[in-house]
């Protein structure tokens, strides 16, 4: 699954992103891709599952 994080614009982003994602489930592979701000995540749970630790961690998932 993808995430669109607009605000994330650095390396300590991306290791907040992940951290936040792998607190949910911690044998998800996540890669970040910072040009386009777009978090690939590998994981067997659902996307909802995710987005309530990204937005705590303060990173708003954008909706496309």
């Amino acid at each position: 699954m993808e995430f669109h994080i607009e605000d994330m614009t650095c390396g300590g982003c991306v290791r907040g992103v992940t951290r936040a994602i792998q607190s949910v489930d911690p044998a998800a592979v996540v890669a970040a891709d910072l040009d386009s701000r777009n978090v690939t995540v590998a994981t067997t749970l659902p996307r909802d599952a995710f987005v309530p630790a990204l937005d705590k961690a303060g990173f708003a998932v954008s909706a496309g």
